[in-house]
């Protein structure tokens, strides 16, 4: 992975933190401190190339990376310790509440609702949650609240239906959700939370590293916790599964997140790209980002990114295309004819299914790749990867013609 996960595209042409950096900014919030560590480089790139402010409204996108520090020269242990270091930081503009959010979710939130109930609550933290059908806790840290949203307390990853059972809504606050099936529901965190200014003081005034493991438990009986529900689209992508799915989804004729909302649209850069050209193409579903060239090829379920290139004959199946950071000039295909490299993109014929095609990569004419019946690993001499179940080409790769996996 040359990439932290906020910086991974999604969508054609956006990129994960955008999605949070947005959600701020309709949200009437233009203060935004982003704190990173690993992989940075591309995400710094596009955060700086994207997000400008006037000189009259205050606002900023602020990065904020691990640096050396006379109290330490560590990486950030977590969260909640990425938060203390930075402290210092925040104290030099004038607020009492903290909005804490994540780099790698994908959701749509007015994050004035969270902060006026948690303002109305008279809350020390509000965390947002999601109600999901007791069939579907598996794997999540699930929370129990009263009726009034206060929260009583967490279990994290619970597997024993007595106790997932005792973590239920209870009847009034189930009343409350506008989507019930009929099963009941609980609560799990979204990793989302508003922070009274001195409640976070306290709360960071210790060596816990993270917030939904240690600081968050660690406050109740101390501070007053509430919940407040979200009810929209939500995922998290912290997988290549995950990413895969919800990427493939936006290709369906109602997608679960509208990118075509209006009144509140996601942001990113401006790359005056030309528009897309599609000759002679058969398309079933899919997203296609700027700048790119499809010739000739059947297509089913697949997500392009920006610059993509797919030559005559390709076959493609359930597949993201990352897409190109350049075009290449004249000489330089002259140089790779010359070199027996394949140009950018897709060659001829090609045969994919299943698969994301990560930015740059070439892959030669009549390649046949597809992750069914195949394990997790490496294959074509490293050059390919099947993680989650979906085969991976990495940022750069280069795959000779008639390569099969």
């Amino acid at each position: 992975m040359e990439r932290c996960k906020p910086a991974v595209p999604l969508a054609g042409k956006y990129r994960l933190v955008d999605i949070p950096i947005s959600n701020c900014l309709n949200s009437d919030i233009n203060r935004i401190f982003l704190l990173t560590q690993f992989q940075t480089a591309s995400l710094h790139r596009h955060v700086q190339g994207t997000y400008h402010f006037d000189p009259f409204g205050g606002g900023f996108v602020d990065i904020l990376s691990a640096e050396q520090t006379e109290k330490g020269s560590d990486w950030y242990q977590g969260t909640a310790d990425a938060v203390r270091r930075n402290l210092i930081h925040f104290r030099s503009f004038p607020h009492d509440l903290v909005l804490i959010l994540s780099g790698d979710q994908l959701y749509r939130m007015d994050y004035r609702k969270i902060i006026d109930q948690h303002l109305a609550t008279g809350a020390d933290v509000t965390i947002a949650a999601i109600p999901f059908p007791v069939s579907k806790v598996s794997g999540l840290g699930l929370m129990q609240v009263h009726d009034d949203l206060a929260i009583e307390r967490f279990v994290e990853k619970p597997k024993d239906p007595a106790v997932i059972d005792s973590l239920t809504l209870s009847p009034a606050v189930e009343a409350r959700l506008t989507e019930s099936t009929g099963e009941k529901h609980c609560l799990a965190s979204m990793g989302i939370y508003v922070f009274n200014r001195k409640a976070m003081a306290d709360a960071l005034d210790n060596t816990m590293a993270d917030f939904g493991k240690e600081i968050i438990p660690g406050l109740l009986g101390k501070k007053k916790l509430y919940a407040y529900i979200f009810e929209g689209y939500w995922e998290d992508i912290g997988t290549v599964r995950a990413f895969f799915e919800a990427n493939l989804a936006l290709a369906q004729p109602l997608p679960p997140f509208n990118f075509f909302d209006a009144g509140a649209p996601i942001y990113t850069q401006d790359r005056y790209l030309p528009a897309s050209k599609l000759n002679n193409c058969h398309i079933d579903h899919a997203v296609i980002g700027d700048g790119s060239i499809i010739a000739d090829s059947r297509i089913k379920r697949c997500v392009f990114g920006i610059r993509s290139f797919v030559e005559e004959g390709c076959v493609l199946e359930d597949v993201i295309v990352m897409g190109s950071d350049y075009y290449e000039t004249d000489t330089q295909l002259e140089a790779n004819a010359t070199a027996g490299r394949p140009h950018l993109g897709l060659g001829k014929g090609c045969r994919i299914n299943g698969a994301i095609i990560d930015k740059n990569a070439r892959i030669g004419p009549g390649c046949v790749l597809s992750a069914t019946g195949k394990a997790d690993g490496t294959y074509a001499n490293g050059a390919v990867i099947v993680r989650d179940g979906v085969l991976v080409v990495p940022k750069g790769a280069i795959l000779p013609p008639g390569t099969v996996v």
